[in-house]
């Protein structure tokens, strides 16, 4: 809002205005502050301002598409404070710089501005703040300067040459970061800055890391997913760096609060969040008054994931009055892409205070560092509930390879004293003894490893092979408290390799023949195929008679447990989008890559959610290869009771028109958000399918719709229901393909009528299903890692424990054709 406080002053931030700059401003011959902040100007600064000769304090920042110089400047010696920043201000500074002699703070940093002179600004006798990063400055730092100018950032310019003496002055903060400096005499200074000029040259080439985790503005923790952020609670100020001792990250801080008297560049608070298991983790953050960037140094090249975490701590929630009113607002870099503008922490959260709000990126790293960029573009509020409450705030950072590395990702040793080389010595006779017996081990190993690596030679993408050691250590030996869950095929455990992903670990019960063959069943499916709504293989271990599996691990775990055991709470928006992101997976199967496969076990508890609820279908442990030139195939029944299709049941002919069956199913259940059996509901309601039909045909859908579901939209609950009416019709010739399905959830065609009711549903009403089961023995099992909620899964001539009384009716639960 516009603020006046006296014929004087002239304060327009963060209201959004937009055009130029008008010029009769320069006809306010009296103005003595003038704040233009945050809002959307374009063109030039004004000519006319250089009549603005009363002026103490000059904000002007984000001006876009235009040039300005400093011309304008040459009247105005009365300015105590003059902030251009981020305004496309070119040309050299003007030598009547020099003549403000009241200027205390200068800020000109993200412009264009050139020259090498800097000697007028650095002996301005009561600077004390001086801001020109991100320029275009080049030549030598000045040989002296003001007592007083004790705050000093260069960063982002083209600077060379050897440092002067004075930068060695005790109480002096000084930002050099990407320059090409010769900084060998810099004692006074931080260390690593060698680290931090143009290029990031330490440990360029192979690199040495592959990963870095950071607790922005506290101490080192370890997260319940069990990563070890490293410590940053380092003292920042206007103008300051820090790299750790193993070159392993760095972060650069510039920038000054208005308005503050005691400015703070991190933060702590005792409160508990919500959205996280990790509290602690949220509870201390940096904060930054203008730019904050973090840097991963020495990294392997490849593409990486990136994690930031954040929580608004400062500004209050709705419920505590006028404090809720202050808005924090920044831009986000990546690489120098900006990956989010205008990012509102609060605003992510819903208006919730102390609210962790994650977001992942995944960038390239080409030259061995990464950059990540919290920019204040002078946008939202500066002042509630205190002064200086704006500009970026992060409370931790993660990046991980999301590709095999192969560095070391360890800090060099430094161990090189005499005690350690008579030590070496010593050993070296014992370990000269050892290495013959090892050797022979090896042989051995080797030998038993080519046995093993059999199974895997009929696979065309061969898997990266994990040892058992590196799985044991990684899942802590294996520790029931990483225990995710357990199915048919045997437990699944959460654990976290040494590069810092984690993961989840699948192990094949010992002896379990079956299991064994789903095993590389698994393996040669997921290895040949990656998509956006495919679950990702890391690798596999094959030792003895040791088979696991390690994927990706899934924070939210599976579909069935976010609608039925209600661990999640999905709106509408969400269930459309995962409802169309596993019809893209199962496209991608069955049409787009070069294999063509069918799943066979699509259910809920098979899909699992990452941590922006992308679907990921999971457990292909029972998917079949499929030859384009054959109709259908003839195979031994398995998969899950109420997702089975009719023709798949009965006479185990198999097409991908199954998984379009099952898909069916599991978008009724979104739409519900229930099971497609539930015999605690009343006699009409029991059976999914059937009360759908049921209500297409009275024209009442509607009721179908899940109640927690406040809000929805109508017509696509009525696309979905469609869609799935008729994914789930009896002849596999009336479904759609799952690409037709994707195009219809899509709006790019209208979706068919169906009108005839399935044989299945009409023709056949049993109480007992001992016929069905003739041959086939059903097992209870949660193939899903995720612990999800059970499902009652069939596999043809394999017999299973069943926790069900198989006398008892089940009614409609299998799917029959009908004649």
């Amino acid at each position: 809002m516009i603020k006046k406080i006296s014929i004087h002053f002239r304060w327009a931030s963060d209201m959004e205005l937009t055009g130029k700059i008008p010029d009769f401003i320069g006809n306010w011959s009296k103005l003595q502050s003038l704040r233009f902040q945050g809002n959307s100007f374009n063109g030039s600064i004004p000519s006319s301002f250089s009549n603005l000769s009363s002026l103490t304090e000059l904000r002007i920042t984000g001006l876009s598409n235009g040039s300005s110089s400093l011309e304008f400047l040459r009247n105005m010696k009365s300015l105590t404070i003059l902030e251009l920043r981020n305004n496309n201000i070119s040309g050299s500074i003007p030598s009547t710089i020099g003549e403000l002699h009241n200027l205390k703070q200068l800020d000109l940093s993200f412009n264009n501005i050139t020259g090498q002179n800097l000697g007028s600004i650095f002996n301005l006798s009561l600077l004390t703040y001086l801001f020109l990063g991100n320029n275009k400055f080049n030549g030598t730092l000045p040989m002296q300067k003001s007592s007083s100018l004790v705050n000093i950032d260069l960063s982002y310019n083209d600077l060379s040459g050897s440092l002067p003496s004075w930068v060695n002055e005790p109480n002096l903060q000084l930002n050099l970061v990407a320059n090409n400096l010769d900084v060998s005499n810099a004692s006074g200074l931080p260390i690593g800055l060698n680290c931090l000029q143009k290029n990031f040259p330490c440990n360029q080439g192979i690199g040495r890391y592959s990963d870095f985790a950071i607790k922005c503005g506290g101490n080192q923790i370890r997260s319940a997913d069990g990563i070890v952020y490293e410590m940053d609670n380092q003292t920042l100020g206007p103008a300051t760096y820090f790299v750790t001792d193993a070159n392993r990250w760095a972060v650069s801080n510039v920038g000054l609060f208005t308005g503050s008297s005691n400015p703070v560049y991190k933060s702590f608070v005792s409160n508990q969040f919500t959205g996280t298991v990790n509290s602690e983790l949220f509870q201390t953050a940096r904060l930054s008054a203008s730019s904050l960037r973090y840097y991963g140094l020495g990294l392997e090249n490849g593409f990486y994931n990136i994690t930031l975490q954040f929580a608004e701590t400062a500004i209050l929630d709705s419920t505590r009055s006028w404090e809720s009113l202050g808005r924090r607002v920044f831009d986000i870099y990546i690489q120098g892409t900006r990956v989010l503008k205008d990012f509102d922490i609060q605003k992510e959260a819903g208006g919730i205070s102390y609210k962790a709000i994650q977001r992942q990126f995944r960038f390239e790293v080409t030259e061995n560092y990464l950059e990540i960029h919290l920019f204040w573009a002078g946008k939202g509020t500066c002042c509630i509930p205190t002064q200086g409450t704006y500009g970026p705030l992060i409370q931790a950072i993660h990046a991980i390879p999301d590709f095999i590395p192969t560095v070391s990702n360890k800090p060099p040793s430094s161990n090189n004293n005499n005690i350690g080389l008579i030590l070496g010595i010593v050993l070296g006779v014992g370990v000269v003894s050892v290495l013959s017996i090892f050797a022979i081990f090896c042989i051995i190993r080797r030998r038993r490893r080519r046995d093993d690596e059999k199974e895997l030679l009929g696979i065309d993408t061969k898997p990266y092979t994990f040892s058992y050691s590196e799985l044991k250590n990684a899942t802590n030996d294996f520790n029931l408290e990483n225990k995710l869950g357990e199915g048919g095929f045997g437990p699944v455990y959460k654990g976290t390799l040494n590069d810092g992903r984690v993961i989840a670990v699948k192990q094949l019960s010992v002896g379990s023949h079956q299991g064994k063959s789903q095993f590389i069943t698994e393996i040669a499916t997921i290895s040949a195929v990656q998509h956006r709504n495919l679950v990702k293989l890391y690798g596999c271990c094959i030792e003895g008679s040791k088979r696991l599996l390690v994927y990706e691990y899934l924070e939210n775990k599976s579909l069935d447990q976010a609608l039925f055991g209600k661990c999640l709470t999905l709106n509408w928006s969400t269930r459309y989008d995962i409802c169309l992101g596993v019809a893209r997976g199962l496209t991608y199967l069955h049409e787009e890559s070069r294999l063509r496969i069918v799943h066979r076990d699509v259910k809920a508890s098979n899909i699992l959610l990452d941590y922006e609820l992308i679907p990921k279908i999971s457990d292909f442990g029972l998917a079949k290869l499929y030859d384009d030139k054959k109709t259908h195939i003839s195979t031994g029944v398995a998969g899950t009771i109420g997702y089975l299709a009719p023709e798949y049941a009965m006479r185990g002919h198999l097409t991908e028109k199954a998984d379009v069956f099952s898909f069916g199913v599991v978008a009724l259940e979104l739409v519900s958000g229930r099971p497609n059996s539930d015999s605690s509901l009343e006699g009409e309601k029991v059976y999914l399918l059937e009360w759908a039909w049921q209500l297409h045909e009275k024209n009442c859908i509607i009721d179908l719709v899940d109640d927690r579901l406040s809000e929805f939209n109508e017509e696509e609950v009525k696309r979905v229901v469609g869609i799935a009416l008729l994914c789930t019709q009896t002849s596999p010739t009336l479904r759609p393909s799952m690409s037709r399905v994707v195009a219809m959830l899509s709006g790019d065609i209208e979706v068919s009528t169906v009108t005839s009711k399935p044989g299945y549903l009409s023709d056949w009403k049993f109480e007992d299903v001992s016929s069905f089961m003739t041959g086939i023995e059903i097992k209870g099992s949660d193939t899903n890692y995720q612990n999800s909620s059970g499902s009652t899964s069939m596999m043809g001539g394999v017999d299973y424990y069943s926790p069900r009384d198989v006398s008892k009716p089940i009614l409609k639960e299998t799917l029959w054709e009908g004649r």
